[in-house]
């Protein structure tokens, strides 16, 4: 069980607060502006950074528009999951958690905006801390092994978070990466892949855990089939590019049990430079499913 150090106030201060607060340093359109006054609670850090740099409605319309596609967590069907569940948390937190700023600025909203209805609820009212004038909530997630405290300091029923019990902020990326259970019990694997970019050969690296892989026998070789999807984007944080690529890995048994990761090679050019590159990974065959990650490369 964790109290809450300076470190993490300030933490939550920048995720809570900063949605008042800061922005993007240009004007932004009615469609942009609607967008990003909710979405950046999922947005991850280099997203932000990319969005408030963007110089045109036509570009945030695209960055949008991939903003949700990249979080669809089967992009085979019509309905996009994740972005319906994340307006229905919103609509939700504004109509029950009401404390005199809308419900989805408070802290009981934002969690639940992130991580939906707690698993398990308890109240205590009498709980003898003399800090405490109003109620202490915990909210139990056993989906991601966490729970979370929130205490009503000066009993005008407005809620705090002040401790917190499991590693919040793994669960927190994952959220912002899109890795969001969609369905009560549902569990999504978040598969922590590397990459690495050799400027010689011209090539990107994803590098695999073996042990995500449920393989396939075929000819006497265990296979797996996977589809990349790589964003570019370059150091003034406009997008350069976006393309695909299939890969399928073969190997024999003997083979695979003495690796740890699976390399795969993926040929693409990129001129000197700093980038973000968002990866998509989604496994055809195997317990992948769809995994994404955003590295940044120095080239």
């Amino acid at each position: 069980m964790n109290r809450l150090p300076v470190f993490l106030i300030t933490f939550f201060l920048s995720i809570f607060i900063c949605a008042c607060g800061s922005g993007p340093k240009i004007e932004l359109d009615p469609e942009s502006e609607a967008f990003y006054e909710t979405a950046r609670l999922v947005m991850t850090g280099e997203e932000k950074d990319i969005f408030n740099h963007l110089p045109d409605a036509a570009s945030r319309h695209e960055f949008i528009e991939e903003f949700w596609r990249k979080r669809d967590p089967d992009p085979y069907t019509e309905e996009n999951e994740f972005k319906k569940e994340f307006f229905g948390r919103v609509e939700h937190a504004n109509k029950r958690f009401k404390e005199g700023i809308p419900g989805w600025k408070t802290d009981r909203g934002r969690i639940y905006i992130f991580m939906g209805p707690p698993d398990k609820f308890e109240e205590f009212f009498n709980h003898g801390d003399p800090d405490i004038r109003g109620l202490i909530i915990w909210w139990i997630y056993y989906t991601y092994e966490l729970g979370i405290e929130f205490v009503d300091e000066k009993g005008n029923g407005s809620y705090k978070i002040r401790r917190y019990d499991g590693d919040f902020f793994s669960a927190l990326d994952n959220l912002k990466m899109g890795h969001v259970p969609v369905q009560k019990g549902e569990k999504r694997k978040f598969v922590n892949f590397k990459l690495d970019y050799d400027r010689a050969a011209a090539e990107i690296r994803i590098s695999l855990p073996v042990d995500v892989f449920n393989f396939k026998e075929e000819a006497g070789l265990l296979r797996a089939d996977l589809e990349f999807e790589f964003f570019v984007y370059a150091r003034d944080k406009a997008k350069v590019g976006e393309f695909k690529e299939k890969k399928t890995i073969a190997e024999t048994e003997d083979r695979l049990l003495q690796m740890k990761e699976v390399v795969v090679s993926i040929p693409h050019r990129l001129s000197p430079g700093t980038y973000y590159l968002d990866v998509i990974i989604i496994g055809q065959a195997g317990e992948i499913g769809k995994t994404r990650k955003i590295f940044e490369v120095k080239v």
